[in-house]
């Protein structure tokens, strides 16, 4: 069967760590066999290119990338302005390149990545090609657009078009429904991990590794925190830094960039702690588990989350969480014995923070938590929900 799937979040050369958890969802599915996958990943570019759209516009160009062929045309946006109007754009850039390769050889599903803007634009090119749809929320595509009329109007027709709705969590399958998504469509998929790489290593090592690589002095018996997420006022960074004075000895990493950055550096140096706050920047994902594994807690206090891959991994590594009441935080941390779910505040996240640091959780039974993830058994569900659609044609 074949799977032609819109994403508007996937790696690129410019931007290699963008949307990684997508490309390795739809990797996973292609190596089973039994699907051929080609992704379009449209890439927006404004009429006047700037700053680092004249990097992106020179990573517009597509191949065969680990088992599933990459295109990626480009599409006209309004940086800021043109949110409402982008899925039209998209349909209009990618329909004529889908009309080709189903020409070439059909498609038997169209799936969108994200419920906005890839699934108003998705179902367009669904609808022209007469094929299925399928279309997957992840989070903010719920909680941010979801609350614009415009976005919102236009998701609600394409899930009226498409047969399945796919969300990362249980939470965000209610949301979803709150929403006026049709939830009798809803199934839910969780993501998937690499549990080849993501699992406990050596605590006192990956310490030891980390500073060295990354060029940070920690103090013997020190604990270390890490944050795990793109620097956006959403992921909450800014309250872990207003935690630190609570916790005097304590580093944290922060991994991940973003428009937040210069925010949270003038914090961390207004309250007296940029010793002890470092900005490791975008790493590849073979150097997480290092981090993971030297850290006492990853702490990631989210306004908003679907489920996030970082949870997931850091559980993985045996390193417990101190997050927020968020998404499907709590299909993850059903007990103490994962980490904490505490309030968005500094307050809070210092005292979830030092109740873990005063009795350290076992770290096997941490990554017990998400033991029955893997990429494999994610492909498996998604085929699984993929057969239902089009084994009826």
């Amino acid at each position: 069967m074949r799977l032609l799937s819109l994403a508007t979040l996937y790696p690129n050369p410019h931007t290699p760590r963008f949307g990684t958890f997508v490309a390795r969802s739809l990797e996973a599915l292609a190596a089973r066999g039994d699907w051929q996958v080609c992704v379009i990943n449209p890439i927006g570019l404004p009429p006047l290119l700037y700053g680092h759209y004249k990097e992106l516009a020179q990573a517009a160009q597509g191949g065969r990338e680990n088992g599933v062929e990459v295109f990626r045309p480009t599409f006209r946006l309004l940086p800021g302005l043109s949110g409402n109007i982008n899925p039209a754009a998209i349909a209009k850039s990618v329909l004529p390149l889908a009309r080709s390769l189903h020409a070439a050889a059909p498609f038997d599903l169209v799936d969108a990545q994200f419920f906005y803007p890839d699934g108003p634009a998705a179902a367009r090119i669904a609808a022209d090609l007469g094929v299925p749809l399928a279309m997957k929320a992840r989070g903010a595509d719920i909680s941010y657009w979801g609350q614009r009329s415009s976005p919102l109007r236009q998701m609600r027709a394409a899930a009226g078009r498409a047969t399945r709705l796919l969300a990362v969590s249980e939470a965000l399958a209610n949301d979803m429904e709150a929403l006026g998504f049709p939830p009798d469509k809803v199934r839910v998929h969780y993501t998937g991990l690499d549990r080849d790489l993501f699992r406990p290593l050596d605590r006192i090592e990956c310490r030891r590794r980390a500073g060295e690589h990354f060029g940070f002095a920690l103090p013997a018996g020190a604990p270390l925190l890490s944050c795990v997420g793109a620097l956006i006022e959403r992921k909450g960074q800014a309250m872990v830094i207003e935690a630190l004075p609570a916790l005097p000895a304590a580093h944290l990493l922060l991994v991940g960039t973003g428009p937040d950055e210069a925010n949270l550096r003038a914090l961390a140096d207004g309250i007296g702690v940029t010793d002890r706050v470092h900005f490791l920047g975008s790493l590849d994902h073979t150097q997480l588990p290092v981090l993971l594994s030297a850290s006492d807690a990853m702490v990631l206090p989210s306004a908003s989350e679907g489920l996030a891959n970082a949870w997931v991994e850091a559980l993985a590594c045996g390193c417990p969480l101190v997050i927020t009441e968020a998404g499907g935080a709590r299909e993850l941390v059903r007990s103490a014995t994962a980490g904490r779910i505490v309030q968005r505040s500094a307050w809070a996240i210092a005292a979830g923070i030092r109740d873990i640091l005063s009795a350290p959780l076992d770290r096997d039974k941490v990554a017990a938590a998400v033991e029955t993830f893997s990429w494999p058994a994610h492909a498996e569900a998604l085929a699984e929900i993929y057969e239902e659609i089009v084994a009826p044609r």
